[in-house]
């Protein structure tokens, strides 16, 4: 076996087998919260997730991005993405770490970045992909939490290459499979009761 795939076995492993310490408290947990990822804000990618709580210790995590922009120069890193998430949590949700499997779906249009081995060049396509994530959660106050999260996982790229950003011919169609980083987080989060 591929150590992924060992990886993954340990992962759902952990997953199923770990303590569930709280879950025997009676309070209220929360149902349902409204987050963005700083992170993503940082590059101009607007973004909103929701999360809503599925039994004691699992919810769905559902985010979107979206980046409109061009810059100077003909610069852009346009794209919406979405990406759903299932996370199993340790604690009780909405509280301390948590483990998750997520899938992500983008289209993209980007141009004269020159980072990455992109160059001048535009780039054109779509990418879709899993993966697995870990994150922990911690409550500021009643309403409001603060998470951060990273993932790794698997992306299938396609896409058509320019020219140039601004203009020029097509050069060829392409297609790459990414194995790495698929998600990081700061997210500051809204919990709704």
């Amino acid at each position: 076996m591929k150590p992924i795939k060992y990886f993954l076995i340990a992962i759902l492993v952990l997953t199923f087998t770990a303590p569930m310490h709280g879950q025997e408290k009676s309070y209220y947990m929360p149902r349902f919260a409204v987050k963005t990822n700083a992170l993503y804000w940082a590059t101009t990618t607007a973004n909103l997730g929701f999360e809503v709580g599925l039994g004691k210790a699992w919810t769905l995590d559902v985010s979107g991005n979206y980046n409109p922009w061009k810059f100077s120069d003909h610069k852009q890193i346009k794209h919406w993405m979405v990406q759903p998430e299932l996370r199993y949590w340790l604690c009780e949700r909405f509280y301390g770490h948590f483990f998750g499997l997520h899938a992500h779906y983008a289209d993209f249009n980007v141009s004269n970045l020159n980072v990455f081995g992109l160059g001048h060049h535009r780039y054109q396509g779509n990418l879709y992909g899993a993966g697995i994530s870990y994150g922990y959660q911690w409550i500021l106050n009643k309403r409001w939490s603060m998470e951060a999260t990273v993932g790794v996982g698997y992306a299938r790229i396609n896409y058509d290459k320019y020219n140039c950003g601004h203009c020029g011919s097509k050069l060829n169609s392409g297609h790459k499979n990414y194995f790495g980083p698929t998600k990081v987080g700061i997210n500051i989060i809204y919990v709704i009761k």
